[in-house]
């Protein structure tokens, strides 16, 4: 058998218990391979980054700067004015609409994190009869999709005299979220089960275990359902708009619309409005970045 040189190995071992050295086409090959994914992701977030620029940039021009030929990115003057315009419209009750949005969005959140976090601590520490049973048809709802069971779910709170408020927007949450479940119910098993035992022994409730123990473990779980939660609420349209009639109860997705369809010239206050909307998103995830990372690469891990 043909020996093989030691300077053909890169990476292995040489036969000498040493590593050989990586070669030069090794070395050359590895960095192009980092430079062409960073160039792809550096293409990517500007794609992404665009429409935002454009959203900042139209908020702070007059109304005919907007859809000029070729496309003025930066305006002539900058028109801090116009969020100003927004807040004081007449007629446009902005900061209305923007505390219904922090109330409907907030309660939903709060409603979602302790309903999913308490069926997912059940399906994950308690042991009771048809538990698995139970839990794939839990996941099972996740394939019916929402049109399915929107009218049922009308009607039902048609009959309850609820229709008009906040109550069919709140209430569903309180029944948690299938996929929030899951993702719990696989944070909760990664928990040691010693630490049950022990808080037993000492004469914890299992409340008690759930509450001082296990959701601290879990911290970063419930930011990042809290996260996706306040942000696909805060963007909701549909469901307000088939659910309020009165225009004191809209959220902030349905007073952008409402804004729209009264002064459909006037992109540039409307720009200015929805910079004002996705603000608290950004802020958000700013405060919560350091929790929101750490939960998604748990799940990852732990999924």
């Amino acid at each position: 058998m043909r020996a093989i040189r030691p300077s053909a190995l890169t990476g292995r071992d040489q036969g000498d218990g040493t590593a050989a050295q990586p070669t030069r086409y090794g070395r050359r090959g590895g960095w192009l391979r980092q430079t062409g994914w960073h160039l792809v992701l550096s293409v990517l977030s500007v794609c992404f980054t665009i429409p935002l620029l454009w959203m900042l940039s139209s908020a702070l021009k007059e109304n005919k700067e907007i859809f000029t030929v070729p496309v003025q990115w930066l305006p002539a003057v900058f028109r801090w004015e116009n969020f100003v315009s927004v807040l004081s419209y007449p007629g446009y009750p902005f900061l209305q609409f923007f505390s219904n949005s922090v109330f409907y969005a907030g309660s939903v959140t709060v409603a979602t994190v302790l309903s999913c976090a308490l069926v997912g601590y059940g399906f994950a520490r308690l042991r009771f009869p048809g538990r698995d049973i139970l839990f794939g048809v839990t996941l099972a709802t996740m394939m019916i999709p929402y049109v399915v069971t929107f009218i049922p779910t009308f009607l039902l709170f048609k009959q309850l005299g609820v229709l008009g408020g906040y109550i069919p927007l709140i209430a569903p949450a309180l029944f948690g979220e299938a996929f929030f479940i899951f993702m719990m119910r696989q944070f909760f098993r990664g928990v040691p089960k010693e630490l049950d035992d022990a808080a037993r022994v000492d004469g914890a409730g299992e409340f008690r275990i759930f509450w001082q123990i296990m959701l601290p473990l879990v911290r970063p779980a419930l930011v990042v359902m809290a996260v996706f939660t306040f942000v696909w609420t805060w963007h909701d349209f549909f469901r307000p708009l088939i659910y309020l009639q009165d225009p004191d109860k809209f959220p902030l997705s349905l007073g952008l619309f409402t804004f729209r369809g009264r002064r459909l010239t006037e992109w540039h206050l409307m720009m200015a409005a929805a910079t004002l909307m996705t603000a608290p998103l950004v802020i958000l995830f700013a405060v919560a970045q350091k929790y929101f990372i750490q939960g998604m690469k748990m799940f990852g891990i732990k999924g």
